[in-house]
């Protein structure tokens, strides 16, 4: 009984001893396994985020020319656009200019024809003015000298021989201002026309009509180059010559 103890005591022993290396050669193998596994899969994850990471690289690579080139696209467009501006402004200058050109040159042009006519203009109504002047100095010399008297103390009436004057009346101050001795004038150069057979000129916004004739000894051109005045005498209104002070021919004043 001891001596199957004893060996069955040495069998498990033997087995325990084989076993134990086995085991650990086991275990060994295992860790060695599973460290090899942790290598690999760390190699593996590395492979893989390097992989991402050049992908990631590229993709970026890949992009960013595109934003440099919508950069590069965008700055062209604004380029072109300010290219565009500045010429349609020189365009819009150099058509200004040159309608500006052609206005000068036109009213340079036009300025001779102008001139010109402007000249023309003032020549007709220089002479339209001279001819209406010699018009009207015939038709007053005319009229003065069919009113000429061929005898004077004959011919010449005084207001109280034709019955007292009935004609109109200058306001007292106007007359004091602008009739009298001291405001002669000249009878040439007034408008003047002929009313029923007498003279009648326009002096100072009054018509004064000449029913005497004029003494035979005054000058032909005595109503051109003579001053006169109008002065009112007891009975009437009277013309006076100044180079012939001592008579005066009955007048008749209207509006």
């Amino acid at each position: 009984m001891r001596t199957s103890g004893i060996i069955s005591t040495g069998i498990l022993s033997l087995f325990l001893g084989i076993t134990a290396p086995v085991y650990a050669q086991h275990e060994q193998q295992d860790g060695n396994r599973g460290h090899s596994e942790q290598k690999e899969a760390k190699h593996e994850q590395g492979q893989r985020d390097q992989q991402h990471g050049q992908q990631q690289q590229q993709a970026g690579q890949h992009q960013r020319p595109q934003h440099v080139e919508q950069q590069h696209r965008h700055g062209q467009s604004t380029h072109q656009d300010r290219s565009q501006q500045q010429q349609q402004r020189e365009n819009q200058n150099r058509q200004q200019n040159s309608a500006e050109q052609r206005h000068q040159e036109q009213s340079e042009n036009q300025r001779p024809q102008q001139s010109r006519q402007n000249q023309n203009t003032q020549r007709q109504q220089a002479n339209e003015q001279v001819r209406k002047s010699r018009e009207q100095h015939r038709i007053q010399q005319s009229a003065w000298q069919q009113h000429r008297s061929q005898r004077w103390e004959s011919d010449h009436r005084n207001w109280r021989q034709r019955g007292g004057y009935r004609g109109y009346r200058i306001p007292d101050d106007r007359f004091r201002g602008r009739f009298g001795p001291e405001h002669a004038f000249r009878i040439y150069g007034l408008p003047f026309m002929v009313y029923r057979g007498y003279p009648r000129f326009q002096y100072d916004g009054y018509w004064i009509t000449a029913v005497d004739p004029w003494p035979e000894y005054w000058g032909n051109d005595w109503y051109d180059n003579d001053d006169v005045y109008v002065t009112y005498v007891d009975d009437g209104y009277y013309m006076y010559n100044r180079r012939y002070p001592t008579v005066g021919i009955a007048i008749r004043i209207s509006m």
